[in-house]
């Protein structure tokens, strides 16, 4: 095998054990999004796991239930969203920019 074909599987496996360190990282980091002014709260990790939501009990309102299901969506998808912004982040520190796709 030529020194340069060594060299290339050399820096890929380095990089798919950086990639499997940096999942179980991400795994611990969490992010938050609020809706309605903070009466819904969710809580995302870095591995796009629903860890938490948090409702105000003064949002709880039986005659407009659609409201708070609006709010939970809103915060959910906010908070995977960031999730999804942090896991590029990190990613592009490992691949020094390089898009690689279906790695995540």
């Amino acid at each position: 095998m030529s020194k340069n074909i060594a060299g290339m599987l050399k820096q890929a496996q380095k990089l798919q054990s950086d990639m499997l360190k940096m999942q179980e990282e991400l795994g611990s980091k969490v992010v938050e999004s609020s809706a309605g002014g903070g009466m819904v709260t969710a809580r995302v990790n870095g591995k796009q796991e629903l860890l938490e939501i948090k409702i105000d009990k003064s949002v709880v309102n039986p005659e407009d239930v659609e409201m708070l299901q609006d709010l939970i969506v809103a915060s959910i998808n906010e908070a995977m969203n960031k999730s999804k912004e942090m896991v590029t982040g990190e990613m592009s520190k490992l691949t020094g920019g390089l898009n690689l796709p279906g790695i995540f």
